[in-house]
This record gives C-alpha cells, structure tokens and sequence, in this order.
C-alpha cells in the first residue's frame, strides 16, 4: 500500500510539474519582445514615424505605389530593411513597421497575428491618407502576412505578398513541437493551444489564415519554401488554393523556413517588382 502511495505521489507530481512545464513555455511562445532599434541606414532616407501606437519608417520613392513591410515573429523593422532598398530603387515607396509587442511596438503579448491586424489597417491607412499613396501592397513575412489577412477581415490593400504563412495555429504549433519532439509534441500541441484562449482571449478559430485568405479581393503572391518544415509545402499549396483570383505562386526550391530574400535575392526582386508592376500599375 505504501508502495502504492507513493507511485501515485510521484505521478501526481510529475503530472502537475509537467504541466508548469507547458504552461511556462505557453507564457514564453506569447511574451513581448519589446527592445530599442537602431537609426534606419543612411542609404534608406526613412524617416520615422509613429501613429496609433506604431512605430515605424517611411521610406520615400518617386511615384504613388507604396508597400507596407511586415515582419515575422520575434523579429522587428529592421529585418525588412533590404526589401525597402530593392523597392525604393524600382520606384516603392515603403513603410516598416514593428507589430505589437515587438521592437518599439508596444504590446503585452505576441497573438500570432490577430492584433497585430490592427496595426497593419493603422499603417495602411496612414500610407493613404497621409502619404497619399495611390495604391498599397503588402510584403508580409510569417506572422507579417498572417496579420494582413486575419482579423475582422483581410487589409484593405491593392496587394498581396505573403511569405511562409502558417495555415492554422494549431498546425503551426504541431509542426514546430513535432520537429523539436516527435510524436509527443503532437500530443503536447493541445496542451499549448488550449492555452491560447486563455492567455489572449483570441479563439482558435480567430487564427486561421486558410480561411481568412478566402475574403481577399486583390492579387495574391504567395512564396512559399519547398523544404521548409514550419510551413509545409502542402500547407502552403492549400492556402494558395483557398486564395481567389488573380493569384501566383513562387515555389522557393530548396527553401527552409528562412528570409526568401536572402535565400535568392535576385529570383526575388524579379518575381516580386514582376507581380508588383501587374498588380499596381494597371
């Protein structure tokens, strides 16, 4: 009996610090990364800027198309630096910005895209109305794209380029738990997901980009890496499918989960100006 006892005990505690556990890495997946930048490059001529809480750059270009840049997760501004110089040189105006509860955005928790849509209509608007921006594409990247599309509904823009875009939240964390644990991070993804309610009073079903993309009503390039295991190559095809026409699709191959750009920088900027030039200009 007391043997007994005390295998319930230590299963008991097991149990319960196992779910500290993921409770704990639930609170780190969410957490603010809040951190100062550094002056934009002189080569860039960006000003800064700031508008319903949002911290940016405009960078100005000759002409009225412009493109707002959008991040992934845990990143800021600054890794979108190189598109603003490829873009100011075809002619784009550009505007980067942090997303709440990164760089110099204040937020108190990252929420995979649902908030971080209030940001991406503040900037599209700002572009408009103060910039005077005849017409607006976005160049979203991971939690960036997610954010142009989720939301009350998709941003109000002429464009679309999203890169690397989860398809669900629940997909997204079962891929990441499962190329760090196997077979027991899909058993720990509930666990983690359940938690999302909770944490940022957003729903699962507020956080799926597959269906929010069905109420797009502009062109659509999605890239996409063929190797990437964050967002697999079938998640990638079924939200191009989900996506209305007119829609392109750029198979990146040998591409993991990493900047497109740096991947193929001169593939990029000729697909992108390409899909740019179709989509604004006419």
């Amino acid at each position: 009996m007391k043997k007994l006892k005390k295998r319930i005990a230590f299963a008991t505690g097991a149990l319960v610090l196992g779910l500290a556990a993921v409770w704990t890495a639930g609170g780190a997946l969410s957490a603010s990364v809040n951190h100062p930048l550094p002056s934009p490059p002189a080569s860039l001529n960006a000003q800064a800027v700031q508008f319903d809480g949002v911290s940016g750059w405009y960078a100005p270009a000759i002409g009225q198309q412009c493109v707002l840049l959008l991040h992934g997760v845990r990143s800021d501004r600054t890794s979108m630096i190189r598109r603003a110089l490829f873009l100011q040189k075809s002619g784009y105006s550009s505007l980067l910005i942090d997303l709440q509860a990164h760089g110099e955005t204040p937020g108190e928790h990252i929420t995979f895209g649902y908030r971080e849509s209030d940001n991406v209509r503040s900037a599209v608007a700002y572009l408009r109305t103060q910039r005077q921006c005849a017409k607006v594409a976005i160049i979203g990247v991971s939690l960036g794209g997610a954010a142009s599309l989720l939301g009350q509904s998709p941003a109000p823009v002429d464009a679309y380029v999203l890169e690397a875009v989860y398809p669900n939240i629940e997909q997204a964390v079962s891929n990441r738990l499962s190329m760090r644990l196997g077979v027991l991070g899909e058993w720990l993804t509930p666990l983690l997901t359940a938690q999302i309610p909770l944490r940022l009073g957003v729903s699962l079903d507020e956080l799926k980009p597959e269906e929010a993309i069905k109420r797009v009503r502009a062109p659509v390039l999605i890239i996409a890496g063929t190797e990437d295991e964050h967002t697999t190559l079938p998640e990638s095809k079924r939200l191009f499918a989900n996506a209305p026409e007119p829609k392109s699709l750029w198979l990146a191959v040998g591409a993991h989960h990493q900047d497109f750009y740096d991947f193929s920088a001169q593939e990029y900027e000729e697909r992108v100006t390409r899909f740019l030039r179709t989509s604004l200009e006419h």
